[in-house]
């Protein structure tokens, strides 16, 4: 996340990853260790930093991403490039730190490393050279030398083994040569086919077939090292959320912001809007305003949920805990932001434009703003389920959020909306219908205007008759109800974002399997 430091990146993973038997103590020590190992004593309290704020270097985040993979000393650690963006100096001590580490915790490291130096070279101990999806060579460095030396390919004086190795099977410029004898230069097409059949024909490739064989012997199975529980890790990612949303401005601050803006705005335009007949429609207009553009706002936080999501699925990928932990922690840690959202503006609002006086209805008011907000952030989870990218997610929100606004039932009244598929069943499932029925229900029980003097003098009209008349609300039950349908349906939402992750989680293995075949 780019808004914690080093340290606190880290520290929390460590709470996620150890055993509740280590104490806390024991797991920062443990923490500040390994990023010491890294090189990232001087950044510990930097933070990783990212869209909004300058942070750490592309080299170091790449340190910081390694320290949480070995806070628990795996067996078996795969790095994709982790010298990337490091100078010669910083590569080789990255390295030979993870080499010690490896040496001593018996831990197996396969990393892939692009034009290594001579001395991060000496430190693998096996070499797996590929090119255009073959196996060029898999053995020690010392044979790989021999089997490009007995095949014309000699590694020139003074040149590293890998700057060699890599020149040679590199047919992005196959227009160029490469080095055979004096005598015959070859295309890198060429060597590599040379390479690949003298490699299977040599016993390099019998060792190789060892391999296969050992797969076939039967081994005790795999025991996982022992985690934090449920209760912590659910502890340690909503405190870690409830920092990440504080400190990300974007998040919730500047939304807050705009509200209070146009809280001013909604509350000086309508003003104190009184209990004339005119007032009827003054009050819908506010009510419907204040429920579609608040809740359509809450895709503002939707790049910041979309980095939430890309760290979720990296750490739960490696296990570091489930779904479950995630959608709950997620749901818990926004729940008192969306509260102050909802209270202080909705004050504001609710107040300066003189809506029903009594604090039970302004707390209705609140929390069926707050439900509204806590829902639609639970639908975008699960558009960025399906669509990672934070500018298709926004268009495809405002889309949904377009539609449902519209079969809400205040632009076009339940009666006329066309019955199939507006009516039946895209008006029951719009959030908007239950939330504006719910502020109609607390606004209008209870209060009487006077008729338009145009129509009939001296005559008032109920509340109830404008509710069941007028705006034709539901009545067959209380605005109580409302809440928890939109509570349920928030719920519904958190449960989908739930089951797509995991469908998707038994989809991807299959799909890489049947891709793996084809190559």
């Amino acid at each position: 996340m780019s808004t914690l430091s080093v340290r606190e990146a880290v520290y929390y993973s460590a709470q996620l990853q150890l055993p509740d038997t280590m104490p806390g103590s024991e797991k920062r020590a443990h923490a500040e260790r390994v990023i010491r190992e890294m090189g990232l004593g001087d950044a510990m309290d930097t933070r990783i930093g990212g869209r909004i704020t300058k942070g750490i270097s592309g080299g170091q985040r790449k340190r910081v991403s390694i320290c949480i993979e070995i806070l628990t000393r795996p067996r078996l650690l795969f790095l994709d490039e982790p010298t990337s963006g490091l100078d010669s100096a910083a590569s080789y001590h990255v390295m030979s730190h993870i080499a010690r580490i490896a040496a001593r915790e018996r831990m197996t490291v396969v990393a892939a490393v692009h034009q290594p130096s001579g001395d991060v070279f000496e430190l693998f101990h096996g070499l797996c050279l590929l090119a255009a999806g073959k196996t060029v060579f898999f053995g020690t460095i010392s044979d790989a030398t021999q089997l490009f030396t007995l095949n014309g390919f000699p590694c020139p004086p003074l040149r590293s083994p890998s700057d060699h190795f890599l020149r040679t099977i590199n047919k992005d410029f196959d227009e160029e040569t490469v080095e055979g004898s004096k005598a015959n230069r070859k295309t890198a097409a060429e060597a590599i086919d040379i390479l690949t059949s003298a490699y299977k024909s040599s016993s390099y490739w019998e060792k190789t077939d060892q391999i296969v064989e050992m797969k076939r012997v039967d081994g005790a199975s795999f025991r996982r090292r022992e985690q934090a529980s449920f209760s912590t890790k659910l502890l340690v990612l909503t405190r870690r959320s409830f920092l990440n949303m504080h400190r990300d401005i974007g998040y919730y601050w500047m939304r807050l912001a705009i509200y209070m803006g146009i809280g001013v705005c909604l509350g000086t335009i309508f003003y104190q809007v009184g209990n004339s007949y005119s007032s009827i429609q003054t009050r819908c207009e506010v009510i419907m305003y204040t429920t579609a553009l608040l809740t359509f706002m809450a895709i503002g936080g939707f790049p910041s949920f979309v980095e939430d999501i890309k760290v979720f699925r990296k750490e739960r990928l490696s296990g570091h805990y489930g779904v479950a932990e995630f959608v709950i922690s997620n749901t818990l840690s926004a729940t008192p932001y969306l509260a102050v959202i909802a209270v202080a503006p909705g004050a504001m609002m609710y107040y300066l434009t003189g809506l029903t006086k009594g604090v039970d209805h302004f707390v209705y008011f609140a929390i069926n703003l707050g439900i509204c907000c806590l829902l639609v952030e639970s639908m975008m989870m699960v558009i960025a389920a399906v669509v990672p990218d934070f500018l298709m997610g926004i268009i495809i929100g405002a889309g949904v959020q377009g539609v449902m606004m519209l079969n809400g039932g205040f632009f076009r009244l339940p009666n006329e909306l066309p019955k199939p598929i507006w009516k039946y069943p895209c008006y029951y499932i719009s959030f908007h219908k239950y939330a504006v029925q719910g502020f109609y229900k607390n606004e209008f029980m209870g209060l009487s205007f006077s008729s338009d003097q145009l129509m009939e003098s001296n005559v008032t009209i109920s509340g109830l008759q404008i509710l069941k008349d007028k705006l034709q609300v539901e009545m067959g039950y209380s605005k109580w109800v409302n809440i928890a349908i939109l509570c349920g349906m928030m719920v519904f939402y958190r449960m989908m974002f739930f089951a797509i992750v995991k469908i998707a989680e038994e989809i991807r293995p299959k799909l890489s399997g049947k891709q793996g075949c084809v190559r």
